[in-house]
C-alpha cells in the first residue's frame, strides 16, 4: 500500500513538473481563448475570418518572442514567425504536418503530401523535368498562351471594371497542361467540371481543418463532408486519368509527332518523364503517376493565377511602377516580338516586381511541419504530442521588421540592390528549407512572360487597398477574383 502511495505521489509530482515546464517553455497562448474550446469559435466563418485570426496570431507572436499558441479544442497549433526559428523547424522537422493527410485522397504520396523518405526519392527522380534545358523549351507555349490572354482581355479594354481571375485561371491551366502534361486543357469535356470541383474540394479541406471533430478518419468517414469530397474526387481523378490516357496513347501508340516549341531543342512534358520512369525503371505505378499529375494540375492553376492577379492589381495601384516595366520592355524587347529565354534575365525590374508582389502576397502563406521531438527555439520549446501541430507563417517572414519601416509598402526597387536585402531567411514564397516547390523556376518564367505581354498591351487600373484577403490553402482575394480596368496602349 505504501509503495502505491509513493508511486502516486511520484506520478503527481512528475505531472506538475511537466505542466510547469510547459507553462515556461512553450509559447504563450494567443489571447481570446474560450474555456474548453479555446480559440475555436474565432475561426468559424469564411476564409476571410480564418486569415484575420492568423494575422492576429502573427502579431501576437511578434510581440512575445516569435511564436504563439492557438488552441482549437483538444488541438494545439504552434504559430511561428521568427526567421531563425522557422529555419530551425524547416531543417530539423522534415515530415509534413499530419493535417496534410487530409489531402492524400486527392494527391496521394505526391511531393506535396508524402513522407520525407518518399519525397527525397521522388524529388531526385522528377527534378530533371524542371531543369533549364527543359524549361526553355516551354517559352513558345508561355508566349502563345500569353498572347491568347491579351486577346481575351481586349473585349474589356476601355469598358470599365471586370474580374480578371477567370481568364488567368483558364490560361494557367492550359499552360500547365500543354507544358507539363503535353496536352491542351481545352481538349477535354471535363474542363468546367474540373475547375468547379477544385474550388469545392479546397473548401471541404479547409472546413475539415477548422472543424476538429472531423480530424479523425473514423468520425470523418460518417460525415456529409466526406460524401461531398468523394464526389469531387471522382471528377478530379477522371480529369487526371483522361490526361494520362491521352498522352499514353500518343506516346506508345505512335499517333503523334513530338512537338518542338523551341528550335533545335526537344520538347519533353513532365508526364513523359513519369511514363518513361514507369516503363524503364518501374519507378512509378499508374496510381502514383496519377497522384503526381493531380498535383501538377491543381498547383498549376491554383498558384500562378493568384500570383498574377495580385501582381496586376498592385501594378494597377502603382502606375509609376507599371510605366517603369513598360520602359524596360521597350528597351529589352523593342517591338511586339515574343519573349525569349535570354530576355527573362534582362527584365530585371519586372522580376523585382514579381518578387515584391510575392513578398506582400505569398500564395502559400502557411506551411505545416510535424514535431516529432522537442524543438528548441530562441525563446521557447515546441513539444511533440497528440494533436499538436506546427505552422510556419510565411507571410510573417515577409513582413518581419528586418525588412525595415517600409515593409508593408510595395517597393520593387528594394530588389535591385541585393546587398541591402535582409537575410534569405525572411523570404520564402516557394517554401522553407529543402522541401521547397519543385516548380519555382517554371512559375517565375511563366509569370514574367505573361506580365510582359499584358503590360506592353494595356494600362491597368486597380486599387489593392480594396481587396479582402481570404485563406483557402492558398491566399487569394475574397470570392476568388478582383476587379480591374484596362486601356489599350497606343
Amino acid at each position: 500500500m505504501f509503495t502505491v502511495v509513493l508511486l502516486c505521489i511520484a506520478c503527481f509530482a512528475y505531472w506538475c513538473r511537466c505542466r510547469q515546464r510547459a507553462k515556461t517553455a512553450e509559447p504563450p497562448s494567443m489571447p481570446g481563448a474560450w474555456p474548453l474550446v479555446g480559440h475555436l469559435p474565432l475561426f468559424f466563418g469564411d476564409g476571410c475570418k480564418i486569415w484575420n485570426q492568423m494575422n492576429n496570431a502573427l502579431e501576437q507572436g511578434y510581440k512575445i518572442g516569435g511564436a504563439t499558441k492557438i488552441k482549437l479544442g483538444p488541438v494545439t497549433a504552434y504559430v511561428v514567425a521568427d526567421p531563425d526559428d522557422c529555419d530551425t523547424i524547416a531543417t530539423t522537422c522534415m515530415e509534413k504536418d499530419p493535417i496534410y493527410e487530409f489531402a492524400k485522397p486527392w494527391f496521394g504520396e505526391s511531393l506535396f503530401t508524402s513522407s520525407h523518405k518518399i519525397w527525397k526519392n521522388d524529388y531526385k527522380l522528377l527534378n530533371p523535368a524542371f531543369n533549364p534545358i527543359i524549361l526553355n523549351t516551354f517559352m513558345g507555349v508561355f508566349n502563345s498562351e500569353s498572347r491568347k490572354l491579351v486577346k481575351e482581355f481586349e473585349k474589356h479594354a476601355g469598358k470599365g471594371r471586370f474580374d480578371l481571375f477567370t481568364y488567368l485561371r483558364h490560361n494557367a491551366l492550359n499552360i500547365i497542361c500543354m507544358t507539363a502534361l503535353g496536352v491542351g486543357f481545352t481538349d477535354f469535356n471535363l474542363a468546367s467540371d474540373y475547375l468547379h470541383a477544385v474550388k469545392a474540394i479546397i473548401n471541404t479541406l479547409v472546413e475539415r481543418v477548422v472543424k476538429v471533430w472531423w480530424h479523425s478518419p473514423y468520425t470523418f468517414a460518417w460525415s456529409k463532408l466526406k460524401k461531398k469530397q468523394d464526389a469531387y474526387l471522382k471528377i478530379l481523378h477522371e480529369m487526371s486519368n483522361a490526361v494520362i490516357q491521352k498522352r499514353k496513347s500518343e506516346i506508345f501508340g505512335n499517333t503523334c509527332v513530338e512537338r518542338n516549341f523551341a528550335t533545335g531543342t526537344k520538347f519533353k512534358p513532365f508526364v513523359d518523364i513519369l511514363l518513361e520512369l514507369s516503363v524503364e525503371k518501374g519507378a512509378f505505378s499508374d496510381e502514383q503517376i496519377r497522384e503526381h499529375v493531380d498535383l501538377m494540375l491543381a498547383a498549376g492553376h491554383e498558384t500562378t493565377p493568384n500570383a498574377l492577379l495580385f501582381t496586376m492589381v498592385l501594378l494597377g495601384s502603382h502606375p509609376d511602377v507599371q510605366e517603369k516595366i513598360f520602359s524596360e520592355m521597350q528597351e529589352v524587347l523593342g517591338g511586339d516580338r515574343d519573349v525569349d529565354k535570354m530576355d527573362l534575365s534582362r527584365l530585371q525590374y519586372l522580376e523585382a516586381v514579381v518578387k515584391e508582389s510575392l513578398r506582400l502576397f505569398p500564395i502559400a502563406p502557411l506551411i505545416g511541419r510535424k514535431i516529432e521531438r522537442d524543438v528548441k527555439l530562441k525563446n521557447y520549446t515546441l513539444s511533440p504530442g497528440w494533436h499538436r501541430h506546427c505552422i510556419i507563417v510565411i507571410c510573417g517572414l515577409h513582413k518581419h521588421p528586418a525588412w525595415g519601416r517600409d515593409r508593408h509598402e510595395f517597393k520593387p526597387e528594394r530588389w535591385l540592390e541585393p546587398s541591402k536585402l535582409p537575410s534569405n531567411l525572411v523570404y520564402a514564397p516557394f517554401g522553407v528549407g529543402r522541401r521547397q516547390c519543385i516548380g519555382k523556376t517554371y512559375a517565375m518564367m511563366s509569370m514574367k512572360t505573361t506580365l510582359a505581354h499584358v503590360v506592353r498591351s494595356y494600362r491597368i487600373k486597380a486599387d489593392h487597398t480594396k481587396m479582402r484577403l481570404s485563406y483557402g490553402i492558398t491566399l487569394k482575394p475574397h470570392n476568388d477574383g478582383h476587379y480591374i480596368s484596362i486601356e489599350k496602349r497606343i
